[in-house]
């Protein structure tokens, strides 16, 4: 048979044959005296076998090896099927997460360990919609995965409190008078002292975590905002 009579039985395409043909996988028949190759059955047999072995995963660059030894084959099939494991584990992972992020709504971009600490967009304004979101979009990448979880169990504890705090903070504008804004700056100082420390202790949250933060907010808050944070910081850092 010709090779475009093999390729279609086998299901390659003849390019796909030239290649086999240029790594060594395929023997070249001899050509006949026209100039064409000509296939026996032999040659379907291993280009079925090895449609077989790349379907399951294996290289091409292994398949001569698991042709012609048994032993090679099973410890290959050992292999693959450790990296099939690792594979589903991955994707059902990110169908976790693609359940977290339709449930609670929040942007596909953002961990959704860390959606539980959003605000209600219909909340905030557009301007701190984004601060915030970029906030925590920041943490999740300085955090790793159980730094997360920690970070929830440590913000997500204040509740309607925490809230309330917040709420007054995203207000704050240049005509807020200077005794609300110190008020403020107290009670987030007594609300953050205790966790404060453990927050400091979270695996990735160090001095240049700090610096990026503050720059974030620098370029995305109010300056009365900003201020109110730096305020924060220096009280809870004495």
């Amino acid at each position: 048979m010709q090779s475009s009579e093999l390729a279609e039985l086998a299901g390659v395409t003849v390019r796909t044959l030239r290649h086999y043909h240029q790594i060594g996988l395929l023997a070249e028949p001899p050509r006949s005296s026209g100039g064409y190759r000509h296939y026996d059955v032999g040659h379907l047999v291993r280009l079925l076998r090895i449609g077989r072995l790349t379907a399951l995963g294996v290289p091409l660059s292994q398949v001569p090896a698991v042709l012609d030894d048994p032993a090679a084959a099973q410890r290959l099939l050992d292999e693959l099927d450790r990296e099939a494991t690792a594979e589903i584990e991955r994707l059902t992972a990110r169908r976790d997460s693609i359940a977290v992020l339709r449930r609670t709504g929040a942007p596909p971009d953002l961990p959704p360990e860390l959606a539980a600490l959003r605000t209600a967009p219909e909340q905030l304004q557009a301007g701190m919609v984004r601060y915030e979101h970029e906030q925590l979009l920041l943490l999740g990448h300085l955090l790793d995965e159980s730094g997360h979880a920690d970070l929830v169990a440590l913000l997500g504890a204040g509740g309607v409190a925490s809230a309330r705090l917040s709420a007054r903070f995203y207000a704050l504008d240049s005509d807020t008078p200077e005794d609300v804004v110190t008020a403020l700056v107290d009670d987030l100082a007594a609300q953050l002292d205790d966790i404060a420390t453990r927050i400091d202790s979270l695996s990735g949250l160090d001095g240049r975590a700090s610096a990026l933060l503050d720059e974030l907010s620098g370029h995305n808050l109010r300056p009365v905002q900003h201020r109110v944070l730096r305020l924060v910081e220096q009280r809870l850092t004495r």
